[in-house]
């Protein structure tokens, strides 16, 4: 063995013991990860944090843990994150509405998931789905435009609340189509989706978990996609944009970390989190949920963030949405 490939084998193993230990300290020193959850189990977003918590430990060589805390709009969740010890132990999943919707219309003091969380990776992308009750007067998306301005103002939707991702979503569409429709707020996905099966509201918009087994069922009709691509899930649905309406508004998933969280711990997760991502089984089973598993790193992350949250004050101010 040359002088240089000895000198190239001890930078090897030195470097490998330094990626191990790296990995040793995102899971602050075997301690475990603990990845919050802000909203209650049940929804998307726990649904993520539990496809991504049994691989992750895997790789990370530390137990992964899950603990919701919802409430208050994904605000007590993200507090918890931001002052937690930034030794990557105490993780969020972070949704996409409340890291650019929220800080629009329920700002707080000391708070802004903007600045006091630290982007790491985007592990999902679920673009909405667009349903109407079973007996709604239309079957198509032409249809539905077609009888909305007939009636101005008469055909409710429902939300999941004041500035959820489904209200703004409906208003983009209002503004892009030029149409009037009322809308009727719940606390959560769950109520609404229950009134909308009811039949107390017409439709709603929202990410496909929830509302597949409906869809599957003829309960509810499902009438567009959010977006430039259909979903593998519902494949004779349309997208946005094959119907000429450019609405690209989806819901995405991801990992975000307190403030201070070493830049070399940040990599180190990333690089976890992006196997775990492109593997064929979170692959299939994000599928099977009607979303798409697509990573992106925490600089891509950030600019999607912020970009979003400009398209979204355009609207919150437009609508004048304010917090419920």
């Amino acid at each position: 063995m040359t002088t240089f490939s000895r000198r190239g084998f001890v930078a090897a193993v030195a470097l490998g013991a330094i990626t191990l230990s790296t990995l040793r300290q995102a899971g602050a020193q075997g301690k475990g990860v603990t990845l919050v959850v802000p909203t209650a189990a049940g929804g998307t977003t726990d649904m993520t944090a539990r496809l991504l918590a049994e691989p992750l430990g895997r790789i990370l060589l530390s137990p992964v843990a899950v603990e919701n805390r919802g409430g208050d709009n994904g605000i007590i969740g993200g507090q918890l994150v931001a002052r937690a010890p930034a030794d990557g132990a105490t993780l969020l999943i972070q949704y996409s509405g409340y890291q650019s919707i929220t800080p629009l219309i329920q700002p707080v003091a000391g708070f802004d998931p903007g600045k006091d969380l630290v982007p790491i990776a985007r592990l999902i992308d679920a673009p909405q789905l667009m349903v109407v009750r079973s007996d709604f007067p239309a079957s198509t998306f032409g249809e539905f435009l077609k009888y909305v301005k007939a009636h101005p103002g008469k055909v409710t939707y429902a939300s999941s609340g004041n500035g959820s991702l489904q209200h703004v979503t409906t208003e983009m569409l209002k503004d892009l189509t030029g149409t009037f429709m009322t809308h009727i707020p719940y606390r959560g996905t769950g109520p609404a989706l229950a009134d909308l099966l009811a039949g107390t509201v017409d439709f709603t918009f929202t990410t496909p978990p929830p509302l597949l087994p409906h869809v599957r069922s003829g309960r509810l009709k499902a009438l567009m996609v959010t977006g430039r691509t259909r979903l593998q899930a519902l494949p004779q649905v349309p997208a946005a944009t094959e119907l000429g309406v450019p609405l690209v508004a989806s819901s995405w998933f991801a990992v975000y970390g307190p403030r201070g969280l070493p830049t070399e711990v940040q990599a180190r997760l990333a690089s976890a989190i992006r196997q775990v991502v492109n593997s064929e089984p979170f692959r299939r089973r994000a599928e099977e949920l009607g979303a798409r598993a697509q990573f992106l790193d925490g600089s891509s992350l950030d600019k999607l963030a912020r970009d979003e949250r400009a398209m979204w004050a355009r609207i919150v101010k437009l609508a004048h949405i304010k917090a419920d």
